[in-house]
């Protein structure tokens, strides 16, 4: 048994495979700055791995950047968003090692991309805090959703090897 509580979240209202992704415009982090920037303008320069996280620090977000660092996914843009600053999206950066393999993130910290996308949730105990529940987007240049994996419980994560293959199969 974890020794954290595992529960089921309720049912999301996302963007499925085939239909199109929400556009949004964000502080988006990287090693060195951060500048606003709209999911549409880097879809420009080819299709983007959405990945929503909780905040930086939680042990799922540590979980999730170590274990993408190590797949080849070459074939998109591998970009986070969470409602972490800008400054603690830094701090994640430099300890996961993700400005190494070109890895970027959108600070929401009001959480509107994830209301956006149907995959807000309540953090349990903490009265007035959303963030996004975990959930993989793969999105082509027309904003066509080409995967989707939504978490239906927290903790949730997704199946690597299921979204290496989506990203290699672009």
């Amino acid at each position: 048994m974890p020794d954290f509580d595992v529960t089921d979240l309720p049912a999301a209202n996302n963007p499925e495979v085939g239909e199109e992704a929400p556009d949004f415009t964000r502080p988006l982090v990287n090693g060195e700055f951060w500048e606003d920037a709209a999911l549409s303008d880097l879809l420009d320069d080819g299709p983007v791995l959405l990945v929503f996280h909780p905040m930086d620090g939680a042990f799922p977000t540590t979980y999730v950047w170590n274990e993408l660092v190590e797949r080849d996914l070459s074939g998109a843009q591998v970009v986070g968003v969470s409602i972490s600053t800008p400054y603690e999206h830094a701090t994640t950066i430099e300890e996961r090692g993700l400005d190494d393999v070109g890895y970027r993130l959108f600070s929401d910290p009001a959480n509107g991309v994830a209301e956006a996308y149907g995959i807000s949730h309540d953090l349990g105990g903490m009265t007035g805090i959303e963030e996004p529940r975990p959930a993989v987007f793969l999105v082509e240049e027309d904003r066509t959703v080409a995967y989707a994996w939504v978490a239906a419980e927290w903790p949730d994560f997704p199946d690597y090897d299921a979204v290496e293959a989506a990203v290699a199969d672009l």
